[in-house]
Formats: structure tokens, C-alpha cells, sequence
């Protein structure tokens, strides 16, 4: 009797789970599959995505994905579908990509599936009236293939995301594939430049998202290869970097094509006034933003900072850090792209796994370089500024810069490549004693002072200068800098190399060229006894230069103090001596 009431409860539990899970499937929308609750729930995201989400071994949203997705679809709930144009500012790995794609892939989704069921509701109508007609009911139309040139057509994309770099695109694109790998007929396309047109064209048949820089996206455009009058939602990404590669035109042509969106999100390190004048002329009373500004201290990056004599010194440092065991993947930045080839080149001599990457590289063998390093075949990636965004590699976990870059901000976004998504990373800076003023300004917009630190064995033997000599001379009468060796000015320091104590102003200044002057004869001010030609004392007339350099009146100062034998003008001459008489002259 026991084991009989047993298995009727447990028959009871199961009938009553089966019918829970009934019920929670009918209430699911088409095409929805069981997911295991996670935190990003109660984000209300399309099953689909919470499955890729889950797949790809999230399970807590970051504070920038909870502050923005909810905003980005508030939109879909309100009654009259207002969406609201939104400018987000974060830290560099804290997920600003998925900040912007999730809600973009879930509003293109439901967009989907509303017009998948009015076309199924206008077939279902044509069919019932071709039946009480007593005809056959009509067929599907076939699926047309988007490669054949008979069947092309320019591309309608419903949403389009803009970047600044190559390698930023193919990043945001790679991640929006990897999101819509449970959906249904929802394609990504990804047009940069460097690549083959036809290939691109191919791709952009029938997309619903394009990724694109905006060189390559207006060529097409302009080829009436894709046309951007039915885009509901654009993103622009790095809108900074977007700025400073000169984008501005492209931007407000764009922002033209595209005019009759519904939303625009436009993401940036930084609100600087540039970027909201941007925002003034592309969107509409949009709503800020902030979390983690680059001021905020990235607590997973250990940051250190070594100072080097020479460009030697500063080779047998890098050598020393790359050759740390610790070191998985590592990315060394350089300023310009012959040194990026130069380092490169130099590291695969000593023996280490390096490719160099930056702009004039090729599309196809940077995007080789690329892949090579995302599998771990290269270990160090010597690149510039064109990788210190959108690269995204789990496994780096040092970035050390041996070129320090052009601009404070490109140092947040370069360190940004470790230490992302809670991982942690580490951040090495060798600057040399002339870059003092370039990690000034990191510090001065970071907010934050670096604290050298010095290997055994590679210590520096420069110091620092004084605290008078790091200042710059200022700018003398006229607007120029005062003469080398020159008296500064009453309350103005001596610049550079100056050996002035400002604890003792009454003290003379010692001049080291009189030092074999008799110490006990007081110092005579030579403006008391200058004549009108300005020299100590009358020169001796029809005496050499030597002659009057041995005069025992000048015995013991030294040739400089000797008078000029030009001192003396001629009799009616001055400025007109020599001179023929002019054409009007009496």
C-alpha cells in the first residue's frame, strides 16, 4: 500500500509538471525553445537570443547591458511605438557590443515574426476566396536564389551598425553571428573595405543587419547596391575614433539616407563637446548614459610604468617582459608603422611567435594575421592604433606599450584589450625621459599617476631634471623664447638648464668665464661706466684687436672683455658711410 501511494504521487507530480510546461509553451511566441533561467530574463529578450546568450556562457548582464537594453526596447511596449535615441558612454570590455545588438537583433525579430504572420493571414485569405470561387488554391511563391543575377535586388537592411576600423566591424559582426545562430531567417552582413564587391554584394542580399564602415557602405550605395531609405535603427560605435579618421561628412550624408529611422544609439569613450555636437545634428533628444568613465580605474588591469634611457634600454625591457612565462598572448603597440615592422621583424629574430599588423597592410593578409592570432598560432601581435579597438581575444593577458600613443584617450582603449569581461590583465608602459610630457597627459585624463617601477638589472641611469629645468622656457619679449644663457626676466624662472637659486635672490650670479678675476675686487656694474658706444672703457685709437687685448688696463678678463675696434665711428658716417649719393641729392 506504501509503494502504491508512492508512485500515484509521483504520477500526480509528473502530470502536474507536464502541464506547467504545457502551459508556459503555449504562452511562448513562434519559434521558442525551453531556456534555463538566467539573469538576463528579466531583460525580456527574445528566447532565441537568451538561448545564444546561455550558449556562450554568459549569465550575468554587465551594469552597461542592464542600463541599456531595457532603454533601447522601451519602445516595443509603449503604445505609440516611440523609440528613444540614446548615447551610452563605458569602459573599454565591459559589453557595450551586446549593449546595442541584443535589443537591435530582438526588435528585428519581432518585426520578423509580425510581418511572417500577415503574410500568412493574406495567403490564408486568397486561399479561402480561390476556393469558394471553386478554383485551386494559389502556391507558395519559391524561395529565389539571392547569387543569380537575374534575381538581384538592392538590399533593404532594417538595421545598420557603423564603425570606424575594419577589425571592428568584423568583431561586432562575428559577435551578432554568433547571436543569431538559433534564429530564423535572420541574416548578417558585414561590408568593409578591401574586400572583393561582388563577394560583398552576394552577402548583402536579403540582410536584415549590416555592419559596415561607412567608405565602403557609400560606394555601394552610390552602385544602387543597397539602398538605406528602410532603416529603423542605426548605431554608430567608437563615435570618437569615427571623428577623428575624418568621418564627419560621411556621417551627415548617412544620417540623410537614413531620416526616416526610429531609433539611433551612438556609443563613445567620452561626451566631449565634439561628440555632442554630433548628437545635436543626428538625433533626437537623446538620453545619456554613463557608466565607467575612462577616469574610473579599471580594477582588473594592473598597470606599471618603466622609464628607459634610449631606444636600447627600452628593447632589453620589452625582451625581459616577453620572455615572462606568465605571458598567454600578449599585444605590443607601436606609434607608427615602420616601427611596427621593424619590432615585428626584430622579435621573430630572437626566436618569438610575432606579426605586425596596422593599416597599410592588406585586407586579406591582415584578416590572416588576424585569425592566426585569435587561434593561437601567434603569440605577440605588434600592431598600432588600428587594433587598440574592436580586437576581442580571450586569452590576452598583457598589452604593453612601447610606442606611447598620439592621444591620452587611444591609452584607455589600448589597454583594453586584456583584462575584459572580469578577466583580469596586466598593462606595461615603456616611455623614455622625452615622453614624459605624452604620460603627463595620460595621467592628467585618466586622473590617475602611474608609480614607476624598475626591473633588477635594467634600472635607468638618466634622472630626472630639476623641477625648473621640466618647465619650458616662456616666451620672451615679442613672443620668442629668451636667448641661451640669457638673465631671465624680473619673476621669471631660468627654463631649461638654469642654475638661478630662487632662495637666495640678493646673491650675484657668478659668471663662470670670470673666474680667474681677483675674488676681492668688488664686481663694478659696466651700464655705470659705459660710454655711448656702450664699451668699459674709451678704445685706444689706431691699436690693433691684439694690441688692445694685452693693454695691461684689461689684464687678468680675458679676451671677451677686449674692446671692438668698431667701436669708434667715422667722422660723417654711422649708417650712410660708403654710401653714393642718392639720385635727388644737393
Amino acid at each position: 500500500m506504501m509503494m502504491d501511494a508512492v508512485l500515484a504521487r509521483d504520477l500526480e507530480l509528473s502530470a502536474q509538471e507536464i502541464n506547467t510546461l504545457t502551459e508556459s509553451d503555449s504562452d511562448a511566441p513562434l519559434g521558442s525553445s525551453a531556456v534555463a533561467p538566467s539573469a538576463f530574463g528579466h531583460l525580456a529578450l527574445a528566447p532565441e537570443l537568451l538561448q545564444a546568450v546561455a550558449d556562450l556562457g554568459f549569465t550575468q548582464p554587465t551594469a552597461v547591458q542592464q542600463a541599456t537594453i531595457p532603454r533601447a526596447m522601451a519602445g516595443l511596449a509603449s503604445a505609440g511605438g516611440q523609440f528613444t535615441d540614446l548615447m551610452v558612454s563605458s569602459q573599454t570590455g565591459s559589453g557595450k557590443t551586446a549593449a546595442f545588438l541584443l535589443p537591435v537583433l530582438h526588435t528585428l525579430l519581432k518585426q520578423q515574426r509580425e510581418q511572417e504572420e500577415r503574410e500568412r493571414a493574406q495567403f490564408a485569405r486568397l486561399t479561402a476566396e480561390a476556393l469558394a470561387r471553386g478554383e485551386a488554391a494559389p502556391k507558395r511563391p519559391k524561395r529565389k536564389d539571392p547569387t543569380n543575377p537575374r534575381h538581384f535586388k538592392a538590399a533593404t537592411p532594417g538595421a545598420l551598425i557603423l564603425c570606424p576600423t575594419r577589425e571592428l566591424a568584423q568583431q561586432v559582426c562575428a559577435d551578432a553571428i554568433d547571436l543569431v545562430r538559433h534564429c530564423r531567417g535572420l541574416r548578417i552582413a558585414n561590408v568593409v573595405g578591401g574586400m572583393p564587391y561582388p563577394l560583398q554584394i552576394a552577402k548583402l542580399q536579403n540582410a536584415n543587419l549590416v555592419v559596415a564602415t561607412p567608405g565602403r557602405l557609400l560606394d555601394l550605395q552610390r552602385s544602387m547596391q543597397i539602398k538605406l531609405d528602410q532603416v529603423s535603427f542605426l548605431v554608430v560605435d567608437e563615435a570618437d575614433r569615427m571623428l577623428d579618421l575624418g568621418f564627419a561628412d560621411d556621417l551627415a550624408e548617412i544620417h540623410q539616407l537614413t531620416h526616416a529611422r526610429e531609433q539611433t544609439m551612438m556609443f563613445s569613450a567620452t561626451f566631449a563637446p565634439r561628440i555632442m555636437q554630433l548628437a545635436t545634428r543626428v538625433m533626437r533628444e537623446p538620453q545619456r548614459i554613463e557608466i565607467d568613465t575612462p577616469q574610473d580605474k579599471h580594477l582588473s588591469i594592473k598597470q606599471t610604468l618603466h622609464w628607459a634611457d634610449n631606444l636600447e634600454h627600452k628593447r632589453k625591457l620589452l625582451d625581459h617582459w616577453l620572455r615572462d612565462t606568465s605571458i598567454a598572448q600578449a599585444v605590443v603597440f607601436a606609434s607608427t608603422q615602420i616601427e611596427c615592422d621593424g619590432l615585428a621583424s626584430d622579435l621573430v629574430q630572437d626566436g618569438f611567435h610575432a606579426v605586425a599588423l596596422h593599416g597599410a597592410l592588406s585586407q586579406g593578409l591582415r584578416n590572416r594575421r588576424l585569425s592566426a592570432f585569435r587561434e593561437g598560432r601567434v603569440q605577440i601581435l605588434v600592431a598600432t592604433d588600428v587594433a587598440a579597438r574592436g580586437l576581442d581575444v580571450p586569452s590576452i593577458s598583457h598589452v604593453i606599450n612601447f610606442g606611447l600613443p598620439m592621444k591620452a584617450e587611444d591609452y584607455v582603449h589600448r589597454i583594453g584589450r586584456t583584462g575584459r569581461a572580469g578577466r583580469s590583465g596586466e598593462a606595461i608602459t615603456i616611455a623614455e625621459f622625452r615622453d614624459r610630457r605624452r604620460i603627463a597627459d595620460i595621467e592628467h585624463y585618466t586622473r590617475q599617476a602611474f608609480k614607476p617601477s624598475v626591473i633588477a638589472g635594467l634600472e635607468p641611469r638618466q634622472r630626472f631634471p630639476s623641477s625648473f629645468e621640466q618647465r619650458p622656457p616662456r616666451s620672451g619679449p615679442g613672443g620668442r623664447p629668451p636667448a641661451r644663457g640669457a638673465a631671465p626676466r624680473s619673476g621669471q624662472g631660468m627654463g631649461w638648464g638654469g642654475e638661478r637659486n630662487f632662495a637666495d635672490r640678493g646673491a650675484r650670479r657668478v659668471d663662470p668665464r670670470r673666474e680667474d678675476a681677483r675674488r676681492d675686487e668688488p664686481r663694478r656694474d659696466d651700464r655705470q661706466f659705459a660710454s655711448r658706444d656702450r664699451s668699459p672703457v674709451a678704445p685706444v685709437p689706431g691699436a690693433t684687436r691684439r694690441e688692445r687685448s694685452f693693454d695691461p688696463r684689461f689684464e687678468g678678463r680675458g679676451e671677451s672683455f677686449a674692446p671692438r675696434p668698431d667701436f669708434a665711428r667715422p667722422p660723417g658716417g654711422g649708417r650712410e658711410a660708403g654710401r653714393k649719393p642718392g639720385r635727388f641729392a644737393r
